[in-house]
């Protein structure tokens, strides 16, 4: 009952074409829409909202929420923590699946990418060696990077898959493991990537996405989970 309200409660945002933020009708107009009591319709509301579907604003109403990938990230981060605590190379697993995508991806944009991204791209290549040459983190600037690299497919459930992945890779990586840095490698493996991209080479870019990611995989394996981290939140 409970799991048939909540696709019904769905399907009325799709058929309203309902954007995110819409106000959705109120509480007893929902009981009588669907036939139910105020209790089931609270409980399938409240499924919603953690799913990101629609979000309850106490006192305001229910609004289609932000359809954003949050519990996405949180199931990732969370199954690939449970993994890393059994023994399992989970968080290898997770960098496996961020580097399937974007090595599918490269291809596509070997000569494509807007002279203005590659502008940014340059800018931020030259941030990071400059991050790196002060001893500062580069997790930030490079994931920028990434970002504004596949910007120019104009696909914005791909962006947000792929921010998903970095989000949950990140997080985990904080939580479990110290990994090495070579910071000076990662610059120049980035400036490669930039180089390949904007020679119009697939097979070249293709191989420096390899490459770094091969590199991070390197030293998450060289971080065995035998003994990880405590969690801290």
């Amino acid at each position: 009952m409970a799991r048939d309200l909540q696709e019904r409660i769905k399907k009325l945002i799709i058929d309203r074409r309902l954007p995110s933020g819409a106000s959705l009708p109120t509480e007893p107009e929902l009981m009588e829409l669907l036939g139910a009591s105020r209790n089931s319709v609270r409980e399938a509301l409240k499924a919603l909202q953690a799913m990101g579907i629609v979000e309850i604003r106490h006192g305001f109403g229910t609004y289609v929420g932000p359809m954003s990938m949050a519990p996405m990230i949180e199931g990732l981060a969370f199954r690939t923590v449970a993994g890393h605590y059994r023994g399992e190379d989970s968080l290898v697993q997770l960098l496996e699946l961020r580097e399937a995508v974007e090595t599918g991806l490269i291809s596509r944009l070997a000569g494509r990418v807007p002279e203005a991204d590659l502008v940014e791209l340059d800018a931020l290549v030259d941030r990071m060696e400059s991050e790196a040459a002060e001893g500062a983190g580069l997790a930030e600037t490079d994931r920028a990077f990434h970002a504004t690299l596949y910007r120019g497919l104009g696909n914005l459930l791909l962006g947000e898959v792929l921010e998903a992945f970095w989000d949950a890779f990140h997080r985990v990586r904080t939580d479990l493991v110290e990994l090495p840095q070579d910071p000076k490698v990662t610059c120049r493996q980035h400036r490669e990537i930039l180089d390949a991209v904007r020679s119009g080479d697939a097979l070249r870019a293709e191989e420096a996405i390899r490459d770094h990611f091969g590199h991070i995989r390197t030293r998450v394996t060289a971080t065995a989970p035998n003994e990880p981290r405590r969690p801290h939140h």
